[in-house]
């Protein structure tokens, strides 16, 4: 099945072909830098990745740019508030931006541009456009004249007798139509600016993206991404201000992730529900939110709550659980170079097959406009034939069982790097949960190793009412104990 994504602009699934056969172009819309990122934009920034990943899996030679608003309204007014100057703030949440993303365990984009480096681009655009007639200056504003671009909402798919009804010249402005929008802003006293033609100033919102997409990966690329909150009206007038410079199609893809709502409201900080992606990591494992947002497709929206977050923990956890299994019986027994044909046992074929078809059915998934739920299905299908073949412990008797074990272990690594999972050392990573959890229960390792201690004494003497109520006791704190032949284990539920 070739990769196949739904496009906003046709409003349907289409095959991809890339402009370049073995090369993809694609811009994501990043941050205005002037405050902590929120789990919205974890959700973005955390799609696009996975978009990368896979399309460079599939043998893409792909070319991400991702960018940096640092000159903005809000940047501007923010940095008054503080009393410091607007670069230093804008600088201070790149960083800021960086660090979470790195935490999150995004790779880096090809390009990461900043508005402010590309003012040349920013003024030629517009320069074109005043010359073909579709954008004008007043007042040393540069505005873009919506009415002369025929092709203008037709990705958000809105008329303009609806925005119209709703449209307003704020004071200030000189427009010849309320819809019309800001290239460039004329210098107000305070304000970062640069020389122009038409005064000092500086670029409006929507025009710095088409100059930094066009300039890294030409006036028409393959694949353009964002939230859907982008869809209008940054999308829409990026779309107007690149065709109508160049004359030609901007973007063959346009891609836009789902909302982020929680506890079933939209996020907002009226209402006191609005988490910072440092927030959000006060509690909970960096990984887990990752996959938390990839437990759902991309385009729907998602409900971020403590108990959807918890369930993610829980999903995370039995794959390293496997993964962990799996070393330890790999530990104890080499892998056979060649595997006689070996006597399997009822459904064990099926097992071993699915694990073997593991690869076909996650690229299935994924060629499916990146349906990464789908494919984490598959994934735990393959870990239930992990715990299965570790279970049965039939490895001297049948070596071929060693040899998909050892296979599933590498494909579950292999494409969790795809989805940017189980990247930590099995072990490691369970023994962080455990450390985790205990400290948010107000229990310690030492009383749990304690207690397993007497419960072994207790059963030692048949003293199994003694024994189950310290099962029963560390069950209710949130603990439960695994018994096998190798001794009592435990973790937290």
């Amino acid at each position: 099945m070739s990769l196949r994504l739904y496009n906003t602009l046709s409003g349907r699934k289409e095959e991809f072909v890339p402009l370049v056969p073995g090369k993809v172009g694609m811009y994501v819309c990043g941050v205005t830098v002037y405050d902590y990122c929120h789990i919205g934009h974890a959700r973005a920034n955390i799609v696009f990745d996975v978009i990368y990943r896979y399309l460079a899996y599939c043998g893409y030679a792909v070319t991400y740019v991702r960018n940096y608003t640092d000159v903005d309204d809000k940047i501007i007014n923010r940095a008054n508030e503080r009393g410091i100057d607007s670069q230093a703030l804008a600088e201070e949440f790149i960083r800021a931006f960086d660090e979470d993303m790195a935490i999150l365990g995004l790779k880096k984009p090809t390009f990461e541009p900043r508005a402010t480096e590309y003012i040349a681009q920013i003024i030629a655009i517009n320069e074109r456009l005043i010359d073909r007639g579709l954008a004008y200056a007043s007042a040393g504003d540069v505005y873009y004249s919506v009415d002369q671009f025929p092709g203008y909402l037709k990705l958000s798919k809105r008329t303009m007798e609806e925005m119209q009804a709703g449209a307003r010249i704020a004071p200030g402005e000189q427009k010849r139509n309320p819809m019309d929008f800001a290239l460039w802003k004329a210098a107000k006293s305070g304000e970062p600016s640069w020389a122009s033609p038409w005064g000092p100033g500086r670029p409006g919102w929507h025009i710095e993206c088409s100059a930094m997409s066009s300039a890294l990966l030409g006036e028409t690329f393959d694949i353009h991404g964002g939230g859907r909150d982008l869809i209008f009206p940054h999308h829409e007038n990026e779309i107007a201000q690149s065709e109508g410079a160049s004359g030609k199609p901007f973007v063959k893809y346009w891609l836009h992730n789902g909302f982020v709502n929680v506890n079933q409201e939209k996020m907002s900080k009226s209402l006191g529900n609005f988490f910072t992606i440092r927030d959000i990591l006060k509690k909970y494992d960096p990984e887990v939110v990752r996959f938390f947002i990839l437990t759902a497709h991309y385009r729907s929206p998602i409900d971020f709550s403590d108990q959807h977050l918890e369930d993610a923990r829980l999903g995370l956890s039995r794959f390293y659980e496997a993964l962990n299994g799996a070393d330890e019986v790999l530990s104890r027994f080499p892998v056979p170079k060649q595997v006689p044909c070996p006597t399997l046992k009822g459904d064990e074929r099926e097992v071993f097959d699915r694990i073997e078809m593991l690869d076909e059915r996650f690229a299935e998934a994924m060629n499916d406009d990146f349906n990464t739920a789908l494919a984490i299905g598959h994934l735990f299908d393959a870990v239930r034939g992990v715990n299965r073949i570790v279970a049965e412990n039939r490895f001297e008797e049948c070596p071929l069982a060693l040899a998909v074990l050892n296979d599933a272990r590498r494909k579950l690594v292999t494409l969790g790097e795809v989805l940017g999972l189980f990247a930590s050392e099995p072990a490691a990573w369970l023994e962080r949960q455990k450390g985790a959890g205990l400290s948010s229960m107000g229990i310690v390792a030492a009383e749990i190793e304690s207690l397993i201690a007497q419960r072994l004494q207790a059963r030692k003497g048949r003293d199994f009412a003694r024994a189950d109520a310290i099962r029963n006791d560390l069950a209710s704190r949130g603990i439960e104990l695994l018994d096998d032949k190798e001794g009592t284990s435990w973790k937290v539920k």
